[in-house]
């Protein structure tokens, strides 16, 4: 399947500072439900995963940490292993924030295992997201460290783990970046020119990006995930 293309310059893109601050408007004003954003980057990434390996025998693991991009994770988890496919987990840490605990909860009853060392063919990256800072936790560079050397497909939500300004911070190297509701300008690190960016319909209204002066058009009218072109 092909997704609709955008051309978004560098210049152009937003800023992690402006996106957090959008991101928090958007829920406040409108009222839009943390738990429903969730449930929509979860399934546009489930949709993802399932477009580019239709293959059921496909094995997936998926990267969950104790925030909302770790609750996407679990909510793509569920999708993928309701649609048919072998789906684990490997948790950051057992103490998951009350969404990402519920979605845990869901995600188990769906059928997804806890990580038991398969050799996955497809790895998922939801630890972190945008509000990551530093420095990593030395739990979290030993498995990037792992993860990047396995032969497996990489594919991060929202930002890979471990990005920061910085060239030498180890990061999740991902060959495809689902980024959320906008691209962001740290995701043209000059590290990730071979990754293959797309952007997921959040539900957030068009107001919302004229705001906060958003001057490309994102047409999710014709598919709730774009492909970007930097």
């Amino acid at each position: 399947m092909s997704y609709p293309e955008i051309t978004v310059p560098q210049e152009e893109a937003l800023s992690l500072d402006t996106f957090r601050e959008m991101d928090y408007y958007a829920v406040a004003q409108y009222h839009l439900p943390i738990e429903l954003m969730m449930e929509s980057a979860g399934l546009n990434l489930a949709l993802l995963t399932a477009t580019k390996f239709p293959n059921l025998k496909t094995k997936i693991l998926v990267g969950v940490g104790p925030g909302n991009n770790g609750g996407g994770g679990l909510v793509a988890a569920r999708r993928l292993a309701a649609w048919g496919y072998e789906v684990q987990i490997d948790l950051l840490t057992e103490k998951l924030n009350e969404l990402p605990a519920l979605q845990l909860k869901r995600a188990l009853k769906f059928g997804v295992k806890r990580y038991k060392n398969v050799i996955p063919d497809v790895i998922v990256d939801a630890y972190l997201g945008f509000s990551q800072r530093p420095p990593l936790r030395e739990n979290l560079v030993q498995k990037l460290e792992a993860f990047n050397k396995m032969k497996a497909y990489r594919i991060s939500l929202d930002l890979p783990t471990g990005l920061f300004d910085s060239d030498s911070q180890l990061f999740f190297n991902a060959d495809t970046v689902l980024t959320l509701a906008a691209p962001k300008k740290i995701l043209y690190h000059p590290q990730l020119v071979n990754m293959q960016l797309f952007v997921a319909d959040l539900g957030i209204p068009s107001e919302v990006y004229e705001k906060f002066c958003v001057n490309f058009h994102l047409p999710f009218n014709k598919n709730s995930i774009l492909k970007v072109n930097r």
